[in-house]
């Protein structure tokens, strides 16, 4: 399984006779992408050829579903009139509408969100401003490169499309089971809370990463969510620690005004949520008091239980993505059932205690993935989105 597109997802393009929307539509069907029409009211009755995949050109998003079935539409128009474009999706009562589209006016993406809530929330949004969908090796909707990754069990929610790609290479070895780019406007259809209920109800999804920013108080509400509902590891990442007060960085929503939107109070209710999770742990014997290896595992969750555990990975002060795929690469690679993954607060990402017998080497994919890798160094001055800055403890970073 996967969540909101599959295989058998049926993908409709508004907007695929422009530059950019014929580049991504052609892409999209090298994935393997059940692309069965598009969207453009001027060249209605035409189709366009694709290597030789005929694409017919539909009036109306309507039209298009009648005539094909589509429950997925991706939006390439540009900016003035992607309200229009949405609105029509949401008449038509597509299921999932992923919009592309960048530099939407704030006023447009709050008419078109409420629209939405006011026809019954028939339709998801997703986006704007996103990389889009993926779920490897069956479809893949929207801007994220197809290549990058294979399938796998972890689930990825991520506001920076840069990351999201970084994200699924660095662990490609381990693959996922959907990727999805919700986008860094002030206003977005699908939140990371969406995501993080997506993913919990997955039965193929054992793992999820969520990858944040500073603006706003997203990563925060979705924190409490993962205290309260999450019984799945959930990793964090936020980018924009060093980020200067009042300065908008990369997208939109990136802006921090005093206490609010920091990534500093991002990192405290992630970690806030930790710390319940080893509570519960507690109070359910996993890791209690009388636990002999408790001294040297100060963090132990049992992943498959029915507890959480959220990991806040520090961008600046801790392990970045590369920590992670060292991390998830133990987790994943732990066989099935029940594990335990130590991490120890504050001196790295360890595999699990039975990964390798005492006194022996580790080896596998796992030993491979925890193996220092090379990391490129972000250049001093470069926007938040890019390449994060630390790998392990101890390892500095670029700026």
């Amino acid at each position: 399984m996967a969540i909101w597109l599959n295989k058998d997802s049926k993908v409709i393009v508004q907007g695929m006779t422009g530059a950019t929307g014929m580049k991504h539509t052609k892409l999209m069907l090298g994935d393997g992408t059940n692309v069965v029409g598009g969207v453009n009211p001027r060249k209605a009755g035409q189709s366009v050829d694709f290597d030789g995949t005929e694409v017919p050109v539909f009036g109306t998003v309507k039209e298009a579903i009648e005539k094909t079935g589509a429950n997925v539409s991706v939006i390439f128009v540009p900016e003035k009139f992607t309200k229009d474009a949405v609105v029509e999706a949401i008449d038509a009562e597509i299921p999932l509408a992923v919009v592309i589209t960048e530099g939407i006016a704030v006023h447009d993406s709050a008419a078109f969100w409420a629209y939405a809530g006011k026809k019954g929330n028939k339709t998801r949004i997703i986006g704007p401003n996103c990389p889009g969908i993926i779920t490897p090796g069956q479809s893949n909707v929207g801007i994220i490169p197809g290549d990058i990754t294979k399938p796998g069990r972890i689930g990825l929610v991520s506001k920076s499309g840069t990351l999201t790609y970084q994200m699924m290479y660095e662990l490609r070895d381990i693959g996922f089971s959907t990727a999805v780019g919700i986008g860094g406007d002030p206003i977005i259809g699908t939140t990371h809370i969406d995501a993080l209920a997506a993913f919990e109800a997955d039965p193929e999804t054992d793992l999820i990463v969520m990858i944040g920013e500073i603006g706003g108080d997203a990563e925060e509400r979705a924190a409490d969510f993962i205290k309260a509902n999450v019984t799945k590891p959930v990793v964090g990442y936020v980018a924009g620690f060093t980020a200067p007060e009042g300065k908008t960085m990369g997208h939109a929503s990136a802006i921090v005004s005093g206490s609010s939107g920091t990534a500093q109070a991002k990192k405290e209710a992630l970690e806030a949520s930790r710390r319940q999770g080893r509570q519960d742990a507690d109070r359910d014997g996993e890791a209690g008091p009388g636990d002999p290896g408790r001294a040297e595992r100060p963090h132990t969750r049992r992943a498959h239980g029915a507890q959480h555990h959220t990991e806040w990975a520090r961008s600046r002060q801790g392990a970045g993505p590369l920590g992670l795929r060292r991390w998830l690469a133990a987790v994943a690679t732990s066989g099935p059932g029940p594990y335990d993954a130590t991490v120890q607060a504050g001196a790295g990402l360890t595999r699990p205690a039975e990964s390798a017998a005492p006194g022996r080497p580790a080896s596998g994919p796992a030993a491979s993935a925890a193996a220092p890798t090379a990391r490129p160094t972000a250049r001093p001055g470069a926007t938040l989105g890019g390449t994060p800055r630390t790998v392990s403890p101890g390892e500095t970073g670029g700026s």
